[in-house]
């Protein structure tokens, strides 16, 4: 499992994330067991992390489901959840605070 976090974190940070976290969520009764948070530049940058994602790390990845709004992405791992977004959506919706206030990171 950490090999995999390893590898999204890199792969978004040699792409020009900001701000990555890791949120281990085990055992805390969460949808999944890992949320990794990124922000991006902007729209056209979070798409194209996005992108580099699907690159990286498919075929070993299987996604289950993607959404994307332009200023926020959620790639679903399935036991991962990947949310990249736009600097201001982060600070609107501060997922930091609700996950952090489910296990620690």
């Amino acid at each position: 499992m950490q090999d995999r976090i390893q590898k999204i974190t890199d792969t978004l940070d040699k792409n020009k994330a900001e701000s990555i976290e890791v949120f281990d969520l085990r055992g805390k009764n969460y949808i999944v067991d890992y949320a990794i948070i990124a922000s991006s530049l902007g729209q056209k940058h979070t798409t194209a992390l996005l992108d580099h994602l699907k690159s990286e790390l498919k075929p070993q990845e299987h996604f289950n489901n993607v959404e994307e709004s332009g200023d926020w992405v959620v790639v679903d791992l399935g036991d991962i959840l990947i949310h990249i977004m736009t600097a201001e959506y982060r600070i609107k919706y501060d997922m930091e605070s609700f996950l952090g206030e489910l296990g620690s990171h």
